[in-house]
């Protein structure tokens, strides 16, 4: 595909209670080139007065594609008239690069009322489609524009909850029949563009596990939309982290358990995932990239996620082990170092972490460390305050959470955890979900005995939270137990739930 492209422009006016507005939406699909993306529409009413409205990112479209939207609201005035007809084009800005969609420097127009314009010789296309659910939503209407030309017969919504083991269809009805019906003066017609538009409605009380593709049938075949073979769903306003040790590779069974995590990791649909004893061969301390456990279990995820690792020291006299971050979403400002004094690779207490910034649809940015400690004696007390001085470094009023993620090496209610408390800036987010009154005591009353507490918990890996941090836990589950999955370490899984505030 170009590196952007446009599917489709609408142009509607509306007159309700008295109020005529003008409503622009442009729909595109860029190539993902790389995170830090700009992409503006230029337009131009009837005054010929040019606009620069921002797009911004929609959702997924397969693999290293992205939709992008940009929409405007204008209403009739005294002082301000209506754009009617406009003229436009698009630039989009990325890595240092522009460029531009004119039309063949001929700009694109778009007449005033005239409904959807399908772009590009689409027969059809799913279009002012949400991929976020609301709290409660158990009803969604999808829209598909279809191409007259193309002589639609008959358009499907084919949907299942069950990852296509079961197909369920649901019929949609051409809204040109209601057009040709009307007899009100407000009536818009969308046809006016050689465009139909056909919709469904599907009812179902968990939407968040449908996903979807549209059909479209004439007297020569069927032609369809599916998202670039990748289908639609449904993306919540929730975010999935996930924490593991992997056990540098001392597992039985081990190339199995690493298939154990990545089915895990598409079953529970996981959006970030923070390693710890990342391993592969030492190879002269070369290392072997194919023989990494992080790049293994990405590569047989269903879609390999974006990955940021290093290594510190040699683990069990055979391996390179480190540190890694997996992310579905892209990263940006990856980064690592040493929190540690020694930076010798035979020192085991030889400690880095690696960190990246996250776009998390709905939510912002977020800045994410995948960390291993020391023990307390190995040196945890100056590692953290490294870490901790690190992370205050990368943050920003952009940032809307950062996330210390990994094993620890420090007991819950141990001395290191005091220091964790005492910093005053992040909190332990497996009890602000599991132990809410444990939690108050500890980091919001400091109540002078909370680490008795503590004494039956024996967690050491852990998700910490900047106080400041804009988003909150929802949820907490330990997996890879014998009852949860099963063992694939000899560390247990913490998987936790965050939302917006």
């Amino acid at each position: 595909m170009n590196k952007i492209k446009l599917l489709y422009v609408e142009n509607v006016i509306t007159r309700k209670a008295k109020q005529v507005q003008q409503q622009l939406t442009f729909f595109l699909a860029l190539e993902n080139i790389g995170y830090d993306k700009q992409v503006d529409i230029f337009w131009a009413g009837e005054d010929n007065a040019w606009h620069e409205l921002t797009a911004h990112y929609h959702s997924m479209l397969g693999n290293a594609q992205e939709y992008w939207s940009a929409s405007v609201i204008i209403s009739l005035t005294e002082q301000q008239s209506l754009p009617g007809n406009i003229t436009f084009n698009i630039r989009y800005r990325v890595a240092n690069n522009e460029y531009f969609l004119d039309n063949d420097r001929h700009n694109y127009h778009s007449e005033a009322d005239s409904g959807i314009q399908l772009l590009g010789n689409q027969a059809i296309q799913n279009v002012a489609f949400s991929n976020q659910l609301l709290s409660g939503q158990h009803t969604i209407t999808l829209t598909a524009a279809v191409n007259q030309s193309f002589a639609a017969k008959k358009v499907i919504i084919h949907w299942t909850t069950n990852d296509w083991k079961t197909t369920k269809e649901t019929v949609c009805e051409c809204q040109c029949a209601y057009w040709n019906k009307a007899q009100h003066s407000n009536a818009r017609n969308p046809n006016q563009y050689g465009t139909q538009l056909w919709t469904g409605k599907i009812h179902h009380t968990e939407l968040f596990k449908i996903k979807y593709a549209i059909s479209c049938e004439n007297s020569q075949g069927i032609v369809w939309d599916n998202n670039k073979w990748h289908n639609y769903s449904f993306q919540r306003e929730q975010l999935k982290v996930l924490i593991l040790n992997l056990h540098c590779y001392q597992e039985e069974n081990q190339d199995a358990k690493l298939t154990t995590i990545a089915n895990t990791i598409n079953e529970l649909d996981i959006d970030i995932v923070c390693l710890q004893e990342v391993a592969e061969d030492w190879n002269d301390g070369q290392g072997n990239w194919q023989s990494n456990s992080a790049r293994i279990i990405n590569e047989r995820l269903t879609e390999p996620f974006h990955i940021h690792h290093d290594w510190s020291h040699l683990g069990f006299d055979k391996y390179r082990e480190g540190v890694a971050l997996l992310s579905r979403y892209p990263l940006s400002h990856q980064d690592s170092g040493y929190v540690s004094d020694s930076h010798d690779s035979y020192d085991i207490n030889s400690r880095k972490v690696v960190t990246a910034r996250v776009y998390v649809p709905y939510i912002g940015f977020i800045n994410v460390f995948s960390a291993h400690l020391s023990w307390l004696e190995g040196g945890f007390q100056e590692q953290f305050q490294r870490l901790r001085l690190w992370a205050s470094s990368t943050n920003s009023h952009e940032i809307k959470a950062t996330l210390l993620c990994g094993d620890f090496n420090i007991t819950a209610g141990s001395n290191g955890y005091k220091q964790v408390v005492a910093s005053k800036e992040y909190e332990d987010q497996y009890l602000a979900v599991n132990k809410q009154g444990v939690f108050d005591k500890i980091f919001k009353v400091n109540d002078a005995h909370w680490q008795d507490l503590l004494a039956d918990d024996y967690r050491i890996d852990y998700i910490f939270m900047n106080k400041n941090s804009q988003i909150r836990a929802t949820s907490a589950r330990v997996i890879f137990t014998d009852q949860d999955v099963g063992r694939v370490s000899d560390h247990c899984g913490y998987l936790m739930t965050f939302e917006s505030l």
